[in-house]
């Protein structure tokens, strides 16, 4: 694989929740999941730790363990990261650090792939475009989620619906009741998304962290084909560019409604031939 990426947090002023990090065989995009800044979490650590600790052991185990299948490699770098926490840490609570995971890996003459979350992968086989990921939807919290969209960022009622919204998703994640996330739990790794395509069949695959995916899924700025084909002309960090020149112009989210003005986004695009 030859790799690209590129990645810009939310605001100049705070550390990015994503992380990305790659091998000739194999990478991984994490998106931390961020809370209301109210919200207490039982970690002194935060997402961010989480996230890229949490992504390095999954990169070892993809790249050192193929005896592993991939839901393997992420149930085992979930205890490992868990292990890092200390006694200080209540890994039981609903708000603990958690993250979205998209992972690959060249094995054999194939390439696994896992996919947990709102994260997309992209694979380009040669012009038939497949879109993997955004597969743990929480219908019980749509009609809130919908409401928050719809209030005026910054604005006090706003903020209580986004607070009632991230907790009723965090009452429900890793229960059986609602998503499934990377957090302390090693069992979500069971309700991931994998598979594998022939590497003959691939010329190229793109993960994208849900503020890099609003290119497409949120902005409508193009069609996934011509997502890839701006990636392949003209690289990752032009397609960023072109979503954070969107959220500029649309600051009070009027025009495309959604839980954030601008987010942590990262794009890794890879190209297989």
């Amino acid at each position: 694989m030859r790799v690209e990426m590129a990645g810009e947090a939310q605001r100049p002023d705070r550390v990015s929740e994503d992380y990305a990090a790659a091998t000739p065989e194999a990478l991984v995009l994490l998106d931390g999941s961020s809370s209301p800044a109210a919200m207490e979490s039982g970690c002194e650590h935060g997402t961010a730790w989480y996230a890229r600790r949490l992504g390095v052991h999954l990169l070892a185990r993809l790249v050192d363990r193929p005896d592993r299948t991939m839901a393997q490699c992420l149930s085992d770098s979930i205890a490992e990261t868990a292990s890092l926490h200390g006694a200080r840490c209540d890994l039981a609570h609903p708000n603990t650090p958690a993250a979205m995971v998209v992972a690959v890996r060249r094995h054999g003459a194939a390439l696994q792939y896992l996919v947990l979350g709102d994260s997309l992968l992209v694979l380009d086989r040669f012009g038939t475009i497949a879109v993997i990921g955004d597969n743990q939807p929480f219908p019980a919290g749509e009609a809130l989620r919908r409401e928050v969209h719809a209030m005026r960022p910054g604005t006090p009622e706003r903020a209580a619906l986004h607070m009632r919204y991230a907790l009723a998703v965090r009452a429900a994640r890793n229960t059986g009741r609602g998503p499934w996330i990377a957090a302390a739990l090693p069992k979500a790794a069971e309700h991931a998304e994998t598979g594998s395509v022939p590497l003959a069949d691939l010329r190229s695959l793109t993960a994208l962290t849900d503020g890099a995916s609003r290119y497409v899924e949120r902005f409508d700025l193009g069609s996934w084909p011509d997502a890839v084909a701006l990636l392949a002309d003209r690289g990752p960090a032009e397609l960023l560019r072109r979503v954070r020149q969107s959220e500029a112009t649309d600051l009070d989210c009027s025009r495309w409604p959604r839980g954030k003005t601008r987010d942590d986004a990262t794009v890794v695009f890879a190209r297989m031939q």
